[in-house]
């Protein structure tokens, strides 16, 4: 599996606070079945001040340290970037890295307030030339009153990026029912870890991916951990992504044949 959303880098956010965290994180990984990371820490200006070429340069300090540790684990480099004003410029500054330096990289949408010309925000990323993906849309509070936002984002090219925590319940029925929800309208193009620590949020999949495939089959949940990750690391045109995949929904016909029967 491919994790393209992980708070692995120590000492640089809310993830890993040191490097001992980093290489048992790591540990528990790659015993999960997690081949490669993207080390995605928060670029928030103000809270986080951090910049591309610095996490560019921490995640190859890191792969020198689990490779030393024989962690069998790839590191790759991007962020988890705040909404800001200027956000395509920093993207085509690098300031803003993308996911391996490919087209694509993750949004994070504020958790508690709606933010105005959202839509408008996501688009003009999209017509720059990026991909974006937004990160864990089913745990944002305000959710419930702007879900069409999501369909719109979505009918506009970007994609949905669903914590795995989120499936199995480690954050409440809320999420769990937002992030159900998506899946069944085949809103979800990727399950990540979003892991930030060794006690309740651990870099771990394997049950979600086990969900995922009871609801909508194992290649959905496959093409959500490995197809189209790897097809974000190759810098792939997301037309060549396979089509995000439902609960189908019954006909008109069936629905109304169904009715009949109980009146029979």
């Amino acid at each position: 599996m491919i994790d393209l959303h992980c708070h692995l880098l120590p000492g640089i956010d809310d993830g890993a606070p040191d490097l001992e965290t980093s290489l048992e994180m790591a540990r528990i990984a790659v015993a999960d079945g997690i081949t490669i990371t993207a080390c995605t820490p928060h670029i928030y200006p103000g809270m986080y001040d951090n910049s591309g070429p610095d996490i560019l340069r921490r995640v190859t300090e890191l792969q020198t340290a689990l490779d030393e540790a024989g962690i069998a684990l790839r590191l790759v480099a991007g962020c988890d970037a705040h909404l800001t004003p200027n956000m395509v410029a920093e993207l085509d500054s690098r300031h803003i890295p993308t996911l391996a330096g490919s087209r694509y990289f993750l949004f994070e949408p504020p958790h508690h307030v709606a933010p105005p010309r959202l839509e408008e925000s996501v688009m003009a990323t999209i017509a720059a030339g990026y991909l974006p993906i937004i990160t864990h849309p089913e745990r944002l509070s305000w959710i419930e009153g702007h879900y069409e936002i999501m369909c719109k984002l979505v009918a506009g090219g970007a994609w949905m990026q669903v914590t795995a925590g989120a499936l199995t319940g480690r954050f409440g029925k809320r999420p769990q029912y937002w992030g159900e929800r998506m899946l069944d309208e085949g809103m979800v193009h990727l399950v990540a870890t979003d892991a930030h620590n060794l006690r309740n949020r651990k870099p771990q999949m394997s049950g979600a991916v086990e969900l995922v495939a009871e609801r909508l089959g194992e290649r959905a949940a496959m093409d959500m951990v490995l197809t189209r990750p790897r097809l974000v690391l190759e810098n792939a045109d997301p037309s060549r992504a396979p089509a995000t995949l439902g609960v189908p929904k019954p006909s008109g016909g069936l629905a109304a044949l169904r009715r009949l029967f109980r009146a029979a």
